[in-house]
């Protein structure tokens, strides 16, 4: 990894830092010894992800049966991998709140992620072959290297995005990065994810979500998330004609076995109807 995005990584980490009760939960699940009851405790430890985990679990998000009114029931009925990805989830625009920048608004920046999260998960579902609930999770992080940047290299950040605006056909952000800083947000937000020790499928999921081609690990998943965030801007610019947005690598739609045809127009609508409960669900509005 160039040096220089390492020292740029590194001189936000007084400012963000992921919530304790991701890092412990994180902690448990890696660890062998550990078990559902020492899991839940951790969680309940926490008052306020405790109201965000029930309000959450019992939503149309999981769509559960019956109730569920103790961390220990979400816990063993969730899954301790899901709690981990709820954990981040739901604190992570939280976690930013130290970074301003003045190039980007906050709500659109997590509308989108929000938009790419959801449109994960649903492909997930009709893929059967990813944990849904980790795709979530790995989409609504994808971008976070773009608030490393703005925070960080305003000048380099607002010259690239002038020269998107400048280009002729709208020169994709992460190329116009390149061009101006020498690196991107992916790559940034890929090292932020290896200094925060975040799971490996959620690293290569932000490192190449713009590139699907270098991830050898999690190739599938982050397949997913590189359709997901094309299809993430048809939902905010409420189209279903895949050429007002950037291309999807057809290789991403053979890795993650789906058709475009069958599943593009049904995984937008979808994600439009769920955007306003799953703002309030995760970000409090």
């Amino acid at each position: 990894m160039d040096t220089k995005i390492t020292e740029l990584v590194k001189g936000v980490g007084n400012l963000v830092t992921l919530p304790d009760v991701f890092v412990r939960i994180n902690q448990l699940v890696n660890d062998p010894n550990s078990n559902i009851s020492d899991i839940a405790k951790t969680a309940s430890q926490d008052p306020s992800f405790t109201v965000r985990l029930l309000r959450v679990a019992n939503s149309s998000f999981y769509g559960f049966s019956s109730t569920i009114d103790t961390v220990p029931k979400a816990v063993s009925i969730i899954g301790t991998s899901q709690i981990r990805s709820l954990a981040l989830a739901t604190s992570v625009a939280s976690s930013f709140d130290g970074l301003p920048n003045t190039l980007v608004s906050m709500e659109d920046f997590w509308r989108h992620s929000l938009y790419c999260a959801l449109i994960a998960r649903i492909l997930a579902k009709q893929a059967r072959k990813c944990d849904p609930d980790a795709l979530f999770t790995a989409a609504l992080l994808h971008d976070i290297g773009e608030l490393v940047i703005f925070n960080r290299l305003p000048e380099q950040a607002k010259a690239a995005l002038l020269l998107v605006l400048d280009s002729a056909d709208e020169m994709p952000v992460y190329q116009a990065e390149q061009q101006t800083i020498g690196f991107d947000h992916a790559q940034v937000g890929g090292e932020l994810a290896r200094q925060w020790k975040l799971p490996p499928m959620l690293e290569e999921c932000i490192e190449f979500h713009h590139d699907v081609n270098p991830a050898l690990r999690f190739p599938r998943e982050v397949a997913l998330v590189h359709i997901a965030n094309v299809l993430a801007l048809m939902a905010e610019i409420n189209t279903l004609d895949a050429d007002d947005v950037s291309p999807i690598d057809p290789r991403a739609w053979e890795l993650v076995g789906l058709s475009p045809d069958e599943v593009m127009e049904s995984a937008v609508l979808e994600a439009q109807s769920e955007v306003v409960e799953a703002e309030k669900l995760f970000f409090g509005k």
